[in-house]
């Protein structure tokens, strides 16, 4: 079905416009009949784009439809259930609630090995031959997408309900958010069943996935490991504006329950496009099992090809009768088996590489990557820490490399196994962001923008509301740049004069939100004096050394007005460190800042001062998690105590509290100084045993 024979008698579909006649000269009427006409005309072109792939127009002339239509919609308040521009994403909610499938939501039994998928076979036959079933045997073999199965439902053609699988029997509602992707209809086409219950996987196509975390790797947020992760935390989003934002979207692979149905699941198959919903083209059918064998073959050899991520194929009995016939076990189809990939191992190809600025505006060059398990661990992205180091790799776009995590935690470019680039990447002279020049530092990169520059203050603006800053819950990365990208705020200080209705205004804000935001921010007007010298950015500033300046001088303006040779006083700051400190204060810019936070009401107050001496010349360095504080926590407690807590192991240094998933260098280090080691319960037992409460 395509071409002239489907094309709605429609002006928006045979002629669209790009330009329309100004709202005020329609009356009512004349809004909602031509309203109507761009709803057919956005599906239209939906269809013809998502499912048929064979757009007929371009992305400014459908923009220009779909932006009328919401005009529309908006002026006369005559949105309807099944419009699209329900897309956009409605009110955040307040948890996802659980909903049960219309029909289970089973798993798959699958294995790698090609003797298991024969195996599979040879029940199927023996099954289907002890039920006198008399049908021909054949199988349909589908790609097994990776991504999020969902269930969504459809009433007399409408879209109705979205639900992830769950646990099978029940899943989380994600209606509002899968109403948001495109390539999901609000209303069927077609001669479609009065009730129609189809499975679904949400998914983000590679190359959007590779660009989206490109913008997220600038941005200096984590990148996602994988597509696949892409997708379940971009569908589980409170906010469906946040869906909206991010380039999701979904094949169809199933029939769950119909008022009507099919003989044969390829026959299924074939009418979903009918119906306006998407299904992959790599499908085929299969006569024996050795035809599916020889499909995953092809497949996997054919997998960078594709742009969705697959980890398998499916094979499944075609006709429905012998299904049935063959039944379920209490988690799986007997009728349906995954003839699994094996993983993707240490070598992966570079897809881009992309230089993120961060806070201080440090550049650092990232290789985004295919993903692929190093140390059983996904990664998509990895390091190349500075020019130098792209350099002595010679690493560029398209090269397959080596990866491996340094330290067990942080994924590097090992090595270029096969160079396919034509020449090597060239690090930028001017910031990527801002535009600012570069400005080199041995082997580092810096952009010279300041808070002039996007990126750094975005940052900064992160940073302050992160938990190693004030902690402020509503300010986290998506909202700030929302924030930053309309203008509602230009600079750090602008936090504080945000007024509710500037927030309302924008997508996903509700009065609630609104109204919770302000409050934190009111309420981080007076925050202890060492978590605001954490949070404003000082470099080689953290919550630890914070905290000793601010026993050591007490209030805001004495650690402004401290020299050098007074800072060298504190513990923990060395040489390095208080030259640090005393530039970023010396900085116009950066004490404008401070100096502009404080005419807006922010007053740092005064660290409580030690409520004891019991710990008086001890010295505590922690690594690792603790169950029972966190470690800003445990070190307050000991520097209320009277002892000290630094962030390097020394020769002064008593004890090491070691707790879970510790680093190894002070670990190392507590061992050449012979510096104790403790545990947690041996940490608080020596506390006990010194008079501190625990």
């Amino acid at each position: 079905m395509s071409g002239a024979e489907d094309r709605p008698d429609n002006p928006y579909v045979t002629d669209p416009p790009t330009e329309f006649d100004p709202v005020e000269e329609l009356d009512e009427d004349a809004a909602r009949e031509q309203a109507a006409q761009l709803r057919e005309a956005v599906r239209y072109h939906d269809y013809r784009y998502y499912v048929q792939n064979d757009p007929v127009v371009g992305d400014r002339t459908y923009d220009a439809l779909f932006a009328r239509l919401e005009t529309l919609e908006t002026e006369f308040d005559i949105q309807t259930e099944d419009s699209p521009t329900r897309r956009v994403g409605g009110e955040p909610l307040d948890e996802l609630e659980t909903v049960s499938h219309v029909a289970p939501m089973r798993s798959i039994d699958q294995s790698g090995e090609a003797d298991e998928v024969r195996e599979f076979d040879r029940r199927v036959r023996e099954g289907l031959a002890d039920a006198d079933w008399m049908g021909e045997l054949r199988y349909v073999c589908e790609p097994k997408f990776d991504g999020l199965s969902v269930e969504v439902v459809y009433e007399d053609g409408r879209f109705e309900r979205a639900a992830t699988r769950g646990d099978g029997e029940e899943g989380e509602d994600v209606t509002e958010n899968v109403r948001t992707i495109g390539a999901v209809p609000q209303r069927l086409r077609g001669d479609h069943p009065e009730r129609l219950v189809v499975r679904g996987e949400v998914y983000m196509p590679k190359a959007a996935f590779r660009e989206h975390n490109r913008e997220r790797v600038e941005r200096g947020q984590e990148p996602f490991a994988n597509p696949r992760n892409a997708a379940a935390g971009t569908l589980r989003q409170l906010d469906p504006s946040v869906t909206a934002e991010r380039p999701l979207s979904v094949f169809f692979f199933g029939v769950l329950a119909a008022s009507e149905r099919a003989d044969t699941h390829r026959a299924e198959l074939r009418q979903f496009p009918a119906w306006g919903l998407p299904v992959a083209e790599d499908i085929t059918t299969a006569d024996d099992i050795e035809a599916a064998i020889d499909y995953r073959d092809d497949l996997l050899a054919r997998r960078d090809e594709l742009d969705y991520e697959i980890d398998g194929v499916v094979v499944k009995v075609d006709d429905h009768e012998a299904r049935d016939l063959l039944g379920t076990t209490a988690r799986a189809p007997r009728w349906a088996f995954a003839y699994k990939f094996p993983a993707r191992k240490e070598v992966t190809r570079v897809t881009d590489i992309v230089v993120q600025v961060g806070r201080t505006g440090r550049l650092t060059p990232v290789a985004l990557l295919d993903p692929v398990e190093v140390g059983g661990v996904t990664v998509s992205r990895a390091s190349l820490h500075n020019p130098a180091e792209i350099a002595e790799l010679n690493v560029a776009v398209g090269d397959t490399v080596r990866v491996k995590r340094a330290g067990d935690v942080i994924p590097d470019v090992e090595e270029v196994v096969e160079d396919h680039a034509d020449g090597s990447f060239e690090f930028p002279d001017r910031c990527p962001v801002c535009e600012s020049p570069v400005e080199r530092d041995g082997p580092l990169a810096y952009c010279t923008g300041g808070l002039a520059c996007p990126a750094q203050l975005e940052r900064a603006i992160e940073h302050y509301a992160s938990r190693a800053g004030l902690d402020i819950d509503g300010l986290g990365p998506e909202r700030i740049e929302q924030l930053l990208d309309a203008g509602v705020i230009e600079e750090l200080p602008d936090l504080y004069t945000l007024e509710r209705e500037a927030l309302t205004e924008l997508e996903g804000w509700g009065e609630q939100s609104a109204a919770n935001l302000l409050a934190e921010l009111d309420a981080a007007r007076e925050p202890p004096l060492d978590d605001f010298l954490a949070a404003i950015g000082v470099p080689e500033v953290g919550p630890t050394t914070a905290s000793a300046l601010a026993r050591t001088f007490g209030d805001l303006d004495s650690v402004l007005a401290a020299s050098e040779a007074d800072l060298r006083e504190v513990d923990d700051v060395g040489e390095v460190v208080a030259r640090e400190i005393r530039g970023f204060f010396d900085s116009e810019r950066n004490r404008a800042v401070v100096e502009r936070l404080r005419e807006e009401g922010v007053d740092p107050q005064p660290v409580e001062t030690e409520t004891g001496d019991e710990l008086d010349g001890l010295t505590f360095v922690f690594t690792g998690s603790l169950d029972g504080y966190t470690r800003s926590e445990a070190q307050d407690l000991v520097e209320a105590h009277g002892g000290s807590a630094t962030s390097s192991v020394s020769a002064n240094t008593d004890f090491l509290v070691v707790g879970e998933n510790p680093g190894t260098t002070k670990r190392e280090d507590a061992e050449a100084a012979g510096v104790l080691t403790l545990t947690e319960a041996e940490f608080e037992a020596e506390l006990a045993e010194r008079g501190v409460p625990v």
